[in-house]
C-alpha cells in the first residue's frame, strides 16, 4: 500500500513540475512565446524592461506591433544598439519574426520598454502584459520580475 502512495506521488509530481514548465510558454497560432522576464526597478522608477523570445513556427513572418500592461501607462518596442561608439535606445513600430525563425527581446537588443509604471516592479511579482500581432490577434503573457542585472530569466521555482 505504500508503495502505491508513493508511485500516485511520483506520478502526481510529474504534473506539478509539467504544469510549472507549460505556465512559463504561451502559444497564439504558429508562435511560440516563453523565457518572459523583467528588472526589478528602484523606488520611484519610472520605467521597466521586460524580455522574452518568440518562436515562429508558421510559413509566413508575424509582426508584433503593441504591448500593454495595467503596470504601465504604456509599453512599446525598443531597440538598443552602438551608433558611433555609443549605446542608443530607439521606439520602433513593429517587430517581425521570420518564419521558421525566433527573436529574443534580451537586454542590450530589442525589448518591451513599460513606461511610466504605476508601480516598483519587484523580484518574484508576476507582471501581465499583452502582446499584440498583425493578422494573428494578441496573447495575454505573464513576465517574472527578476532581480535588478538579470540578463536571463531564473530557471528555479
Amino acid at each position: 500500500m505504500k508503495r502505491q502512495i508513493g508511485i500516485a506521488i511520483a506520478f502526481a509530481a510529474c504534473f506539478v513540475a509539467a504544469s510549472d514548465v507549460a505556465a512559463d510558454e504561451y502559444r497564439l497560432q504558429s508562435l511560440h512565446i516563453e523565457h518572459a522576464f523583467a528588472r526589478a526597478t528602484p523606488p520611484g522608477a519610472k520605467s521597466g524592461g521586460a524580455y522574452l523570445t518568440i518562436e515562429n513556427s508558421g510559413t509566413a513572418a508575424a509582426t508584433l506591433v503593441s504591448a500593454s500592461s495595467p503596470v504601465a501607462a504604456s509599453v512599446e518596442l525598443h531597440q538598443m544598439a552602438m551608433d558611433g561608439g555609443l549605446m542608443t535606445m530607439r521606439s520602433v513600430p513593429a517587430l517581425d519574426i521570420p518564419p521558421g525563425g525566433r527573436v529574443e527581446l534580451r537586454p542590450g537588443g530589442y525589448h518591451l520598454m513599460l513606461l511610466d509604471l504605476k508601480q516598483p516592479l519587484k523580484v518574484g511579482d508576476k507582471v501581465p502584459v499583452t502582446l499584440t500581432f498583425r493578422n494573428l490577434g494578441s496573447v495575454d503573457i505573464g513576465v517574472e520580475v527578476e532581480p535588478m542585472g538579470a540578463s536571463s530569466p531564473m530557471t528555479h521555482k
